[in-house]
């Protein structure tokens, strides 16, 4: 991609970052207001069965968000040079791993044994980018 096309490139994927931020930032919001309709003192972070589900997925999101966004960054980075598409597919993947964060989290609140199906669309999509970002360095090495 070329000069203005590359810095939209990456702006399409820092929307992705904010969004994927964003919904980590509501989490944090969730768990705030669990602790005070159930009666959890700070720093308390056992108690309340509910408050302590809502608290798993604010802390295991947090756990994924180190994977996640560096998969998605240098996915993004190391296929700029195939153009705006390969951009827009980094990002899909990116869209992906939120979603399945949204279908975890609310899962996981209602009832944690249902939680897979969210956890397994992420973890697809942060393997996706992983990969995509590993095979794209990889060749980028190679003998132009």
């Amino acid at each position: 991609m070329a000069g203005h096309d590359v810095i939209a490139g990456y702006s399409v994927i820092a929307l992705v970052t904010l969004a994927a931020l964003i919904q980590y930032f509501l989490m944090g919001l969730n768990v705030g207001r669990a602790r005070g309709r159930l009666g959890v003192p700070a720093p308390a972070t056992h108690g309340h069965p509910e408050f302590e589900r809502y608290y798993r997925v604010q802390m295991n999101t947090l756990e994924w968000l180190v994977i996640f966004l560096p998969c998605l960054w240098l996915a993004a980075v190391l296929t700029a040079d195939l153009g705006m598409r390969a951009t827009l597919g980094v990002a899909a993947l990116g869209g992906l791993w939120i979603i399945g964060r949204y279908i975890y989290a609310q899962a996981y609140v209602k009832d944690p044994s249902t939680r897979s199906r969210g956890f397994g669309i992420q973890a697809l999509a942060t393997l996706l980018l992983l990969l995509t970002a590993l095979v794209s360095a990889c060749i980028n090495l190679l003998p132009q």
